[in-house]
């Protein structure tokens, strides 16, 4: 029996102890935790205790439970997929997106008329309610299970002036970088990644883990003018995978040599 002598009330101590054989390797990752009889009998505490020292952990996001089957370590390493993020534009003036084809629709797109929040708003630089197309996607990527929330929207305005997209909202980004071509915008991106705890319905369609946070990555496209015209979201497990981006260099303005 380990001997639970820290400071703190007794779960937190106990929670410390099996924080500490998580961290060294005596339980992998991945592996099931032993029983609650047997974490009892090897702390020398009581049930109501090891519970709330799972709880906390869990909490952590040290440990996963599985109902049916007990408490798992939570794997480490390299999440199972890497998103690239890199726009190609071909020499037939079409745009791809590496990898495009990973992802296979769960079910059908959900297009439908929406305002602006807050936080879209701040984005395509509109007030909040300004009217919106919007289209939702569940993605998968059968290859390692990964599920993928994936949303596009549309001001109005923009599909004032370019009747197609107000006709067909859910197409894909690829398709609309195009089409707004086509309607004369020479176009740029600008995009974000914040990591923040799911929301519940989020929890449940991407079928996340116990203290699992998600990657909430937007991308804007500009026109010409710098004017916010479209706007893409994608919502995954921080645990499933991640995000890579190439970088290049801007040119610097050449600088005039004085008089």
């Amino acid at each position: 029996m380990s001997e639970i002598q820290r400071p703190g009330a007794l779960y937190q101590q106990v929670a410390a102890a099996i924080r500490d054989a998580i961290l060294s390797g005596e339980f992998a990752p991945d592996s099931l935790l032993p029983s609650e009889a047997q974490l009892i009998a090897r702390y020398g505490v009581s049930r109501p205790t090891v519970r709330n020292a799972i709880a906390a952990l869990r909490a952590e996001g040290l440990i996963d439970v599985r109902h049916g089957k007990g408490s798992f370590v939570r794997a480490s390493g390299q999440p199972r997929l890497t998103i690239e993020r890199r726009i190609s534009h071909t020499a037939e003036d079409r745009f791809v997106m590496p990898h495009g084809d990973i992802w296979q629709e769960a079910e059908e797109p959900s297009a439908y008329r929406t305002g602006c929040t807050k936080d879209t708003g701040l984005l395509l630089q509109l007030d909040e309610e300004e009217a919106l197309f919007g289209c939702d996607r569940l993605l998968i990527d059968p290859s390692t299970g990964t599920r993928a929330m994936h949303r596009t929207l549309i001001p109005f305005e923009v599909a004032e002036a370019v009747p197609l997209l107000g006709k067909e909202p859910c197409k894909p980004p690829a398709a609309i970088y195009w089409v707004l071509t086509q309607a004369g915008h020479k176009l740029s991106w600008t995009e974000t990644v914040r990591a923040r705890m799911p929301l519940p319905d989020e929890r449940t369609t991407l079928h996340l883990p116990d203290a699992t946070p998600i990657l909430h990555v937007a991308r804007v496209a500009h026109g010409t003018d710098d004017r916010p015209l479209f706007l893409e979201e994608l919502r995954f497990g921080a645990d499933r995978a991640e995000v890579a981006y190439r970088i290049t260099a801007d040119k610097q303005p050449t600088r005039r040599a004085r008089a």
